[in-house]
């Protein structure tokens, strides 16, 4: 990814930015925190505030663990094996690891924590202990703990990514971190980031709840669990992957597979609407409409990297505390008050490439029933949109008009023509558009109302 030259905020913006980064760290009592915001693939600002992390360092090149953050690039790893024909996300991990505990779970499940497997490896919590190989972590989980039904409802498993690293380790032929290093940080530019403490790193502390004291929490190397939170970033680097989590990249994985990616596949009935899970990645109400990345806490630490496709945004924080603070909450405020002040851009109207041959004839006012629809060429795709609200979009693939979004995503796109070459109707899995309502030259399926 090739380094940008940056729009910075306004001084307005960003001092409204720091009121929000001054409240959290007073409020949430985190030693130290620091945070950026990108906007259409540029970081647009960036502060930190409490403590020096590293005295004498720039806080925005110190390192703090990002936890669960890490499940995304296991994810990614996956993800590029799916997409390289390597493995099918519906194939059980059991076709590369044989029959250990839990194998029989689908590569999906795992990813979107619908495999209804534990939440953790048996023994002592292994955030704070020593990892274990993977022969031993195998061994000490039989597959016996399931607690629900695989696709059942979604849970949380940290156990499920270990399974994944393992995977996508034993495919590639090298170890799971080699992989990160050489298939998602070096093209991403992530030099700073790494799987122990390197160079300029910041101190994880535990905060008292009552006495406001800090006490030095463990770096631990943890093993064969690394896949689920190992990873060490700065902000700089962080902001990076945000930027590759808004855009894709060629060498990594392209915007439309991340949006793939960014589906929901799993929730729970408790949560409502107001959190999924998509194949690595978390989904949060917010924005333009979703928010998607992950949070990350290890001892010590607190991490949020989220982005906003709709507005072309995303933030990043880290903090270096053991306490009770949300710093999804705190990137979900920076967002918000970055749209307050600036609010997104549309991207420019540009002119449509030459009508494709499929459609000509096409674009329009069409009807389902009685109901007018107006098709037209928005750049390369056709957008059907009822009062002005976006229903269907479709694109010219292959030869076929295939539907992008909406009721008819995946459908093909029928253009049923006369034997002059002008067009009767559409017909879209049985749901027939014709230019008049209910035109009687044109088959309505059921017949025409009476």
């Amino acid at each position: 990814m090739t380094e940008r030259v940056s729009a910075p905020v306004a001084d307005l913006t960003a001092r409204r930015l720091r009121a929000r980064l001054t409240h959290a760290q007073a409020t949430g009592r985190l030693p130290s925190v620091v945070a950026g915001l990108v906007r259409d693939g540029e970081p647009v600002w960036f502060d930190s505030y409490g403590g020096p992390a590293v005295p004498g360092h720039d806080p925005h090149d110190v390192q703090y663990r990002i936890g669960s953050i890490t499940k995304t690039m296991t994810a990614v790893l996956v993800l590029q094996l799916v997409r390289d024909g390597r493995i099918g996300l519906d194939d059980p991990a059991s076709v590369v690891l044989g029959e250990v505990g839990y194998a029989d779970r689908t590569l999906r499940t795992l990813l979107a924590h619908s495999s209804g497997m534990q939440s953790e490896p048996v023994g002592s919590w292994w955030e704070r202990s020593a990892g274990l190989s993977w022969d031993d972590l195998a061994a000490a989980n039989d597959g016996s703990g399931a607690v629900f039904p695989a696709l059942q409802e979604f849970h949380y498993s940290n156990l499920g990514y270990a399974l994944l690293g393992e995977v996508a380790a034993r495919l590639l032929g090298t170890t799971w971190w080699e992989a990160v290093e050489t298939r998602v940080l070096a093209p991403l530019g992530m030099t700073r980031t790494s799987y122990l403490p390197d160079g300029a790193a910041a101190q994880g502390w535990s905060v008292h709840p009552y006495a406001s004291t800090l006490v030095a929490e463990p770096a631990t190397d943890t093993g064969a669990m690394a896949p689920a939170g190992q990873v060490w970033a700065t902000i700089t680097d962080l902001a990076r992957y945000a930027t590759f989590l808004l855009e894709g990249h060629p060498e990594v994985l392209s915007a439309d597979e991340l949006a793939q990616a960014f589906g929901p596949q799993s929730g729970n009935p408790k949560d409502g609407v107001r959190y999924a899970h998509g194949l690595g990645f978390q989904l949060f109400p917010g924005g333009s409409g979703t928010l998607a990345g992950h949070t990350g806490s290890m001892p010590g630490f607190l991490a949020t990297c989220l982005v906003d496709r709709g507005r072309r945004v995303g933030g990043v924080v880290l903090a270096n505390a053991t306490v009770g603070y949300s710093p999804a909450a705190l990137v979900t405020e920076l967002l918000d008050e970055l749209e307050r002040c600036e609010p997104s851009m549309p991207l420019p109207w540009t002119p449509s490439p030459a009508l494709p041959a499929e459609l000509a004839g096409v674009p329009g006012v069409w009807h389902w029933g009685n109901t007018p629809i107006v098709f037209a060429m928005e750049a390369a795709d056709l957008v059907g949109r009822r009062n002005g609200v976006e229903l269907y979009r479709f694109a010219v693939r292959d030869g076929r008009a295939v539907g992008l979004s909406g009721y008819h995503a995946g459908e093909e796109l029928h253009v049923v023509r006369r034997a002059d070459g002008s067009v009767s109707h559409l017909d879209v899995a049985t749901f027939i558009y014709t230019r008049t309502p209910y035109d009687p030259d044109a088959p309505v399926p059921g017949g025409h109302p009476g």
